[in-house]
């Protein structure tokens, strides 16, 4: 039988969410993060990841040597070297989007709003402030007439479009590849990326991680914001500087931050972000929920089988 590993079982649903004994193979789920990935994984022929959860470099890969089928959630993995698998012959399989079309804004656009409501709100400090007893500790922002500033009107960043104007908020947009094409069919001023920053009262990211967008928003960016301004992240952490935005919250260069990612995650014990006030942090939560999740891992099931009858399906080239 093929020896599948499902790696970063977080939940421990993945057993629940797709019907795995259907396949020709031995499943094991990992619900930890796996510290020593040669010496746990060797043995397996089958990987199955969760996004970029655990980091698969060349070093890493080079010494699976029984690796026959890696199946990522995604078309991409920033954290796999996927040119590498393929220059070995090692398959690399993807899922597509989760839920039908048309069936809401996506799971990143509702964290998204969580976020944002959560910050303007001050829903976790007056929520911590009641259980300590205490009563108002400060001012709630008002959503309407401020601005949302996207970085990135792809999927994603469109789908924040609607609901902004649903709480009268004016939308601005700035990417390194935004058409004013696409600006014009959401109805979305198109602005530069200085101007993106200097007029944001919410600046929400949503860019795919890349080369290009590695720390794109650094210190001297950052300064640029209104000091009342907060930052809201469900892209990837690594697009932001991370030091640079620990220091922003920390001297009060901008008022706060919803952060659902991050350099490293799990975020270690004693990270910053786990104790500044005006910082509302998640647990990666933006594509997590059942119906995504039994999606994610069907389709990976899929991906398995046909792999197993030779014609393998939504296959990842070189990038």
């Amino acid at each position: 039988m093929t020896s599948i590993a499902v790696l970063d079982d977080y939940q421990g649903r993945a057993r629940s969410l797709a019907d795995w004994a259907s396949l020709d193979g031995d499943v094991t789920y990992f619900s930890e993060p796996i510290e020593d990935l040669v010496s746990v994984l060797g043995s397996f022929e089958v990987l199955v990841l969760m996004r970029e959860r655990t980091a698969f470099p060349r070093e890493v890969l080079e010494k699976l040597s029984k690796l026959k089928l890696v199946v990522t959630t995604g078309m991409a993995n920033a954290s796999l070297d996927i040119d590498f698998l393929n220059e070995r012959g090692v398959v690399v399989s993807g899922t597509g989007m989760s839920g039908p079309p048309g069936a809401g804004v996506p799971s990143t656009v509702e964290v998204a709003w969580a976020l944002i409501l959560a910050v303007f709100k001050r829903v976790t400090v007056e929520d911590q402030g009641i259980r300590a007893g205490r009563w108002q500790l400060g001012l709630p922002r008002n959503l309407a007439g401020a601005t949302l500033a996207l970085a990135g009107l792809g999927r994603l960043g469109g789908s924040m479009v609607s609901p902004a104007r649903a709480f009268g908020m004016s939308v601005i947009a700035w990417s390194q590849n935004l058409s004013d094409e696409r600006a014009s069919e959401l109805g979305v001023e198109k602005v530069s990326k200085a101007e993106l920053l200097e007029r944001a009262d919410v600046l929400s990211i949503h860019l795919v991680l890349s080369d290009r967008s590695r720390g794109l928003f650094r210190a001297d960016d950052l300064a640029r914001m209104k000091r009342d301004a907060v930052l809201i992240n469900t892209s990837r952490g690594p697009i932001v500087d991370e030091p640079a935005l620990i220091n922003a919250l920390s001297n009060g260069t901008i008022a706060g931050a919803g952060l659902d990612v991050f350099d490293h995650e799990p975020l270690p014990a004693g990270h910053p972000f786990r104790s500044l006030d005006n910082t509302v942090v998640l647990p990666h939560l933006g594509y997590v929920s059942e119906a995504g999740l039994q999606s994610m891992y069907g389709q990976a099931l899929e991906d398995i089988a046909a792999f197993l009858s030779g014609h393998p399906i939504r296959t990842l080239g070189p990038a």
